[in-house]
């Protein structure tokens, strides 16, 4: 495609052109990191936290650039596209580049700090039921024409975005169900994309050392509703039982609205859930329907209320709607249970925030109380991640210590900061719970364990009939994140299989 072509449609225009060729210079391709530029990219001099994408201008010509996108002029040789923004010009030429492929998929966009993963994996399983082939984008993985591929991001940089969405249009899909996340809204990856659905699900304390207020943070999740200047979805869809999300309804003219236990379009009511899921009266525009939902807690109801009201919205018939869900959809690391045939539960999930922390250990309690472990205890093994909101580590000691019965405060992915120094900032919070007599009449017992794994096989080792053990943070990870950018293979999940695996030598050791 020809440059003026490219930058016409997408309403920027060249700079002064510093060779012959002016806009008439055929692009091949698109790029924003020099390493990656071949002969015949466009070049996006995108500046960075750290980095500043002119700088490195020169070596994007000499690996071949055709032309720069720039923010200031440059001189190098090349004609150079002179915009206001970088990072914004990449997501409309992207999108412009890969011929609009969001315009022919129904694209349903999902944003929140808890529940975007969930949500996202229910959304696909839904649509598929109505036998409408999805791609998936989010945090786990991605499913481009029926295949899979490891992420890199939760919501990819715009140029790799449009491709993928090009992708999936030309393998077969016809919608996509992608996690869209603030910095990914915030930095207009997505902008571009006309959402046929976006779906809301919560907004608790997180990426604070991203985003400098909640307030700015709320801002970035409602730019995929409100945009500026951009075309706002065709279905907007917002779990009202969120104060930030009642908030946002306000603002939305046709606003479809659901909640647990709450006023709404979709709602689910007479809850009761166990360790094999939820039973409870589903509310809909279209009547009411009695659902069992495999898949145990609270927050997966409203999940699964949030991904029914955008497919059913979308025009799925709503008895395909409840089939499917009765179904099920297995999430990778979002309470997961891990089986070794031990009479007890053992849980696995990414909750790492205070209030995602709250709703698994909440969900534990009502699950032991709800099931046979009369007199069980929940188990909570968790750390929270280094170069990373700090202020959130002793409000999640605060809620471990206030919620189980024994906490094991661990390494997650300290990455440069000292492990032992998160788990010393975790148990401030875990000692104002204790000294504030949150867990009433029950004193939790709490250790602080650096090494995961070994803290992992400590907690499984504890289990007995009627436990719940919740290991929390890294959910479907598949490794640990050190100091130098050091990633070493961890899998909570394999990692608990093989302590569960090792239980009864574990137990003849202790009677020696």
């Amino acid at each position: 495609m020809r440059l003026d072509q490219l930058t016409a449609a997408a309403g920027a225009r060249p700079s002064g052109v510093v060779r012959d060729g002016d806009g008439s210079v055929e692009i091949t391709g698109l790029a924003y990191d020099s390493r990656s530029v071949r002969p015949g990219d466009l070049f996006f001099c995108v500046g960075g936290f750290r980095v500043d994408g002119h700088d490195f201008a020169p070596q994007a010509v000499q690996a071949g650039a055709a032309a720069l996108v720039v923010e200031r002029p440059l001189g190098l040789g090349v004609p150079e596209v002179l915009v206001e923004s970088a990072r914004a010009a990449m997501a409309a030429l992207a999108a412009r580049f890969y011929g609009d492929p969001a315009r022919e998929l129904q694209v349903v966009g999902v944003t929140g700090t808890n529940g975007k993963t969930t949500t996202a994996y229910i959304v696909r399983a839904l649509l598929e039921a109505s036998v409408l082939q999805c791609g998936l984008l989010g945090t786990v993985k991605s499913v481009i024409g029926a295949r899979e591929r490891p992420v890199q991001r939760t919501t990819p940089e715009a140029i790799d975005l449009q491709a993928d969405l090009r992708a999936m249009l030309d393998g077969g899909d016809r919608a996509c169900a992608m996690e869209v996340s603030s910095h990914a809204l915030e930095l207009a990856r997505s902008d571009a994309i006309p959402f046929a659905a976006a779906v809301f699900t919560n907004m608790t304390r997180d990426h604070l050392d991203f985003h400098a207020t909640m307030e700015d943070y709320f801002q970035s999740k409602r730019r995929l509703f409100l945009p500026v200047g951009g075309e706002p979805p065709a279905i907007s869809v917002v779990n009202v039982g969120d104060p930030y999300g009642r908030r946002l309804a306000a603002e939305i003219d046709g606003v479809l609205t659901f909640a647990v236990d709450g006023a709404a379009d979709y709602s689910a009511s007479g809850l009761r859930c166990e360790f094999d899921g939820c039973r409870f009266t589903l509310h809909t525009p279209e009547g009411d329907r009695e659902l069992a939902l495999p898949m145990p807690g609270r927050f997966n109801v409203a999940n699964a209320l949030g991904a029914l009201a955008a497919a059913h919205a979308l025009g799925v018939d709503l008895d395909v709607l409840v089939e499917a869900l009765e179904r099920g959809v297995r999430v990778p690391g979002r309470f997961e249970p891990v089986e070794e045939g031990q009479d007890f539960a053992v849980l696995v999930d990414y909750a790492h925030t205070p209030d995602s922390l709250e709703n698994v250990l909440s969900s534990a309690r009502d699950l032991m109380a709800g099931g046979d472990g009369a007199g069980g205890r929940v188990i909570c093994v968790f750390g929270a991640g280094g170069d990373r909101d700090r202020g959130k580590r002793p409000l999640m000691g605060e809620v471990a210590a206030r919620l189980a019965d024994v906490v094991l405060v661990t390494s997650d992915n300290p990455r440069s900061e000292d492990p032992d120094a998160i788990i010393a900032e975790i148990m401030e919070g875990v000692g104002t719970a204790t000294q504030a007599g949150d867990g009433g009449s029950r004193q939790p017992e709490v250790r602080s364990i650096a090494d995961r794994g070994e803290a992992i096989s400590e907690a499984v080792a504890a289990g007995h009939r009627g436990d719940v053990v919740v290991i929390a943070g890294k959910g479907h990870e598949q490794g640990q994140e050190l100091a130098g950018g050091r990633k070493v293979p961890f899998d909570d999940v394999e990692v608990a299989r093989r302590a569960l695996a090792s239980r009864p030598a574990r137990a003849a050791e202790a009677n020696a």
